[in-house]
């Protein structure tokens, strides 16, 4: 798997296109700018087939009717994120299918499994997919996603860092916003990671 990152917008949130060796890609998180997420899919020479959200927020989700319609391709949510207020999500959420714990998506030749990990939102995900995990506003290089928001629960963020911290091995962690991580280092130095372990 081939991932490519933009980081889009004013919150500088990251947007993955996570491509097989063939250039079918998932673009993971389209927050803002769909226009921007289409030149590098142009750019880097690859297909999209799907959409993958890891919650509602309006700067993860603001770009995806675009990219979408542009691509015809199918996007996707957790269930329990379709409740969020609309001044979270700027709007009604546009998405086509939904996903839940377990469910698998396949893009082309890679398969991404779906792990809700609620807290920053009632619907929050993350995507693993072979040894990256997209974490998106859950987990962070060194912190987590905020739970003072709208469908934000502080004790169902700990249970799900606490998931994170017991998957076994090794990740690549590629968060929704900030640089990229990795599994070991966070269950290493990160005081979120290490108190839900605890």
């Amino acid at each position: 798997m081939k991932v490519y990152s933009l980081m889009l917008g004013s919150y500088q949130t990251n947007c993955y296109l996570a491509a097989d060796d063939d250039g079918v890609c998932a673009v993971i998180d389209p927050g803002y700018t769909p226009e921007r997420v289409l030149e590098a899919v142009q750019r880097y020479g690859l297909t999209i087939r799907a959409v993958l959200l890891t919650h509602g927020h309006f700067d993860h989700v603001g770009g995806v009717r675009g990219v979408a319609e542009a691509a015809r391709c199918p996007v996707w949510l957790c269930e329990a994120d379709t409740v969020l207020p609309e001044r979270l999500t700027a709007g009604p959420l546009y998405y086509t299918d939904t996903y839940a714990d377990g469910d698998t998506v396949e893009v082309g030749s890679l398969r991404f499994t779906v792990l809700e990990t609620p807290g920053h939102t009632p619907g929050s995900v993350c995507l693993l997919c072979e040894n990256v995990l997209f974490s998106g506003d859950t987990l962070f290089a060194g912190s987590c996603g905020r739970v003072d928001l709208a469908g934000g629960v502080p004790a169902q963020m700990g249970a799900s860092l606490k998931r994170l911290a017991e998957l076994p091995g090794n990740y690549a962690v590629l968060p929704g916003h900030g640089p990229a991580t990795t599994l070991d280092a966070e269950r290493a130095d990160n005081p979120y990671l290490r108190e839900a372990m605890a």
